[in-house]
This record gives structure tokens, sequence and C-alpha cells, in this order.
């Protein structure tokens, strides 16, 4: 009994002495965050029985810390609620050194569209990725690949630039060994846009008007994209959005493996009324695309259009941290796949 007290009085002696030890110890700082995507869908096809659904569309976890003073580290997983499975979203070791100066390696997005760079939780619309243009480019996961990238932004933010290798077989599962060559360069003609990311609006926060052209190519085949946007805060403040894309992914990503070639283009138009109601501001949208689907992989695979017709009514509590989303898109089709339409509204949280 006496050894055992005797223990414990040591214990507690070295942890009061140590404490003032621990405190000068700075460990590196780390930032915790959370998303979550949530909807019911009503979906009515021109062929068949409607059916309405309660979907988990996404929940991701995000970690990001300081090892030191320019060298930084970002993990975020993401819920895939096709599989039930949780996945590696990004795993980057960040190198940042100055605004001209950023390597990133790892998992993450590579050089792309806009669309890609600000994915669906900092994107405008709800039904991202619908309209067989946006983010056709050929990836591992959720637009990420394996491989590293340089990116930087010159003259205060007003010109970005970004390249860099990317693991060709995970992206294309094996089908094409061949490492992913990728670049995008932007202009921003107003208020600049600073690091790698982006966001599909900036409800006001910004004066926009941005130009960017990004290139994707592996084995001589190539995923091209140009993308606009325009946004503005008016006296009222009320917010103006205008934004457009262009793609043409040839053999190389698109929706549809048995069309070598799928290009089109698309604009969105949306604005936020100045006043408040209740807690929150109100948006409506429109956006409207054209895809075509062509070089058949066999003479059986005719060629095709896709026009997809998308309207929002969107509640901003929080903007993108917090949002309640009603849409409605539509898709017709000339050939090959059935017309039809959903309704829904989806549920935005971010923390």
């Amino acid at each position: 009994m006496r050894s055992r007290r005797c223990l414990l009085v040591s214990v507690i002696v070295f942890l009061a002495l140590s404490a003032p030890l621990w405190a000068q110890t700075e460990l590196p700082k780390v930032t915790l965050g959370a998303g979550l995507r949530s909807s019911f869908v009503h979906t009515d096809p021109d062929a068949g029985k409607s059916n309405d659904k309660f979907f988990l569309n996404s929940a991701r976890l995000y970690v990001n810390g300081s090892v030191m003073e320019n060298v930084k580290f970002m993990f975020n997983t993401e819920y895939d609620g096709i599989n039930n499975k949780v996945g590696v979203l990004d795993a980057v070791g960040r190198f940042e050194y100055a605004p001209q100066f950023n390597i990133w390696a790892g998992r993450l997005l590579p050089p792309s569209d806009r669309a890609n760079l600000n994915g669906p939780y900092y994107s405008n619309h709800w039904a991202v990725y619908e309209d067989g243009l946006e983010n056709g480019h050929p990836f591992v996961f959720q637009g990420r690949d394996n491989g590293i990238v340089y990116w930087g932004d010159f003259a205060k933010g007003h010109l970005k630039f970004a390249g860099g290798g990317f693991d060709g077989s995970t992206a294309t599962g094996g089908a094409n060994q061949d490492v992913i060559g990728a670049a995008r360069v932007q202009i921003n003609f107003l208020d600049p846009e600073n690091g790698y990311y982006l966001n599909g609006t900036y409800y006001g926060g910004k004066k926009l008007l941005s130009l960017a052209g990004a290139i994707q190519g592996q084995s001589g085949n190539t995923a091209t994209t140009v993308d606009l946007l325009f946004e503005r805060k008016l006296p009222d403040s009320s917010v103006v959005t205008i934004e457009s894309e262009y793609a043409n992914y040839d053999k190389m990503g698109g929706y549809d493996s048995h069309y070598g070639s799928d290009a089109g283009a698309s604009i969105l138009g949306s604005y936020v009324f100045g006043k408040a109601v209740g807690p929150g501001k109100v948006q409506v949208l429109g956006r409207y695309a054209e895809a075509r689907f062509r070089k058949g992989a066999s003479v059986t695979d005719k060629a095709y259009d896709q026009k997809t017709t998308e309207v929002n009514f969107n509640y901003l509590l929080k903007e993108h941290n917090a949002r309640i989303m009603f849409f409605f898109l539509n898709k017709d089709f000339n050939a090959v796949k059935t017309d039809y339409w959903t309704a829904g509204v989806g549920l935005q949280i971010q923390m």
C-alpha cells in the first residue's frame, strides 16, 4: 500500500513539474469542418413510372493544418451515396511559399473548369454535373486525381495560372496509363480571386469579370474548356450573376463512354433580392445547356443531343454554409436516351 502511495505521489509531482513545459509547446494549428447535402426528389420519365426518393447526396469532413509556416496539410473525406462508402476526397501536401509559388501534391482537383474547382458546395445551382458538360474530365473520385500541381496568383490575383501532371491509370480505370497533363489560365478583370479553389458565386462579396481556359491532355486526346463568370452587387444590395462555359471532350473524359466526342455550352443567370426575408435572402436562378455526343464507338451508337434546363428558387440563410434550394431539372434527348424531369428540394449545411 505504501509503495502505491509513493508511486501516486511521484506521478502527481511529475505532472505538476511538466505542466509548464507542455504549456510552452506549440502544437500545429488544425481546423475541422463538415458539410452536408441532402434532398427529396420527384422523378418523372417520359417512359416508365415516376418515383419519389430521399437522398443523402453528400457528407464531408474537412481537416486542415499547418506543419510549419509554409508547409500545410489538407485531408477531406466524402460519403459516396451510390456505394454507401466513405472515400478519400483530398489528401494534399501544400507547400505555399508565396502567392506566385505554390506546390500541391497528393490527391486533389486538377486544373480544369470552374465547375470542378468550386465543386457542388460552392456552385451557384443545385443540380451540378447533370448537363453533359460540367467537369467531364476523367477522375479517380469526385473530380480528383492523384498527382502534383504548381499554381500561382500574379498581378495581385488578377492573373492565375496552374499546371501539373496526374495519374492517368487511376483516372481512366486502367484504360490509359499515360500521365495526364493539365493547365488553366484565368484573368480577373475586376476583383481578384486568390487561392487555388474557386466559387461559382460570391453572393456579391466580389465584383467579378473572370475569363479562363483549361486543357487536359493524354496520348493526344484532349479535354478543353472555357468559362466566364460575371457578378455584380447593385446599389439596393441585390446581386446579379451570369456564368457560361464551353466544353469539348475529344476522346478524353466526357459523360458517355460510348462516344469519342462530347461538346457543347451552357449559360446561367441568377438574381439575389437585396431585401432579406426573415433570416435569409431569396435567389432565383435559371440555367440552360446543350451537349452533343458524336463519334460513337460502333455503328450502333447513334449520335444524339442533350438539352438541359434547370430552374432554382433558393433561400440563402448563410450563403454557401446554409441554404435551402428548390429545383426543377428537365432533360431532353433527340435520340438514344429517354426524356425526363425532376423536381425537389435540397438542403446544404457547412461548418
